[in-house]
């Protein structure tokens, strides 16, 4: 499934009244699901945008905006903990940065192994550059999370942002992080994108990363005036590349200093010189209908929301004692996605 998704950009930040329930109704939907189906389920529901937005929709949100994502996965950090299973690490802006350390910290209280946590801090490290360095489509990434349970099952759910619209990119335990392994939802791009992420990129990441293993000393100053050619790569970064020699190009994206500006001159060598031109189609596949805020097409409906957390919450607790009738009448009317 194709199209195109509108998430404007709206200001503002959810009421203290209105997070505090939806952090409490997020705990009981979440509960429900693990306890029916396991952590690795959420995870997989998580990771597909539809089922997300439908998520943000009954937490509380009764518009489609940028919102949705920031302010569900703040919901959902503070709901989930290490006695689910289920843990979320980042979050919007300077929460965003300290990911690496939190996937520690929470990994520990899970039990994970060292190995393991190494695993999941380099996945949340080539998401967040695949995402903003590899795929170049005008939005830059503000919000970052990584949900994980205490298998190292993990997904992740990431926000870019131009002047007007915001693009989510889901991802769920991705093996192979260069051909096209994440579900984007967005406006779609007018302007052309470049997509080093894409399966047809192959020929493209291969030569980039022969360039980028030579002495570089590479001057192109025509080509910039000719291709719109960032003014000059990141020298300094491709120095450290030549004396690493990265084996392939997810190390070669590891390295500090290798942006957008450096693959996208890269890119372009390999386009002119060597003729391997990277994709340049917009990986959107989502769309979703365009909504207002405030109070729009209804507002929050705080009793229903409070006593929806309750029956959920009570079908729970029954469960945990051998009483299945109350989850098997709430699965008939709901539906799994396979």
């Amino acid at each position: 499934m194709r199209g195109t998704a509108d998430l404007p950009l709206h200001t503002g930040h959810a009421p203290p009244w209105l997070f505090g329930k939806m952090v409490k109704l997020g705990k009981a939907i979440s509960e429900v699901i693990v306890n029916e189906y396991g952590t690795e389920e959420l995870l997989r529901r998580l990771a597909h945008p539809y089922w997300f937005q439908s998520l943000s929709l009954v937490l509380g949100f009764d518009w489609h905006s940028s919102g949705t994502t920031t302010v569900t996965m703040g919901a959902l950090k503070a709901a989930l903990g290490p006695e689910l299973g289920l843990v979320v690490a980042g979050g919007k802006g300077r929460a965003s940065r300290k990911t690496p350390d939190e996937i520690v910290k929470l990994g520990d209280q899970l039990g994970l192994g060292t190995r393991r946590l190494k695993e999941l801090v380099r996945a949340s490290r080539l998401v967040a550059k695949v995402d903003n360095a590899c795929v170049q489509d005008g939005y830059q990434l503000y919000h970052h999370t990584l949900a994980f349970d205490e298998k190292g099952n993990w997904t992740v759910i990431q926000q870019g942002m131009n002047s007007r619209w915001a693009r989510r990119y889901h991802w769920f335990n991705a093996d192979d992080f260069l051909n096209d392994p994440q579900l984007v939802a967005g406006q779609k791009v007018e302007n052309k994108v470049m997509n080093l992420a894409s399966s047809e990129s192959e020929g493209a990441r291969e030569t980039v990363l022969n360039l980028a293993r030579e002495r570089p000393k590479l001057e192109m100053p025509e080509l910039g005036a000719r291709l719109e050619m960032p003014k000059r790569a990141n020298w300094s970064a491709l120095k450290e590349v030549y004396e690493i020699q990265p084996r392939n190009f997810e190390e070669l994206l590891l390295v500090k200093g290798v942006g957008p500006s450096t693959l996208r001159a890269l890119a372009l060598i390999s386009d002119v010189v060597f003729g391997k031109p990277p994709s340049y189609k917009d990986p959107i596949r989502y769309a979703f209908a365009v909504g207002g805020k405030d109070g729009v097409p209804f507002p929050v409906d705080r009793k229903a929301m409070d006593e929806a957390t309750l029956t959920l919450r009570e079908a729970v607790e029954m469960a945990k004692l051998g009483r299945k009738e109350e989850i098997q009448a709430l699965r008939r009317l709901g539906y799994r996605i396979s």
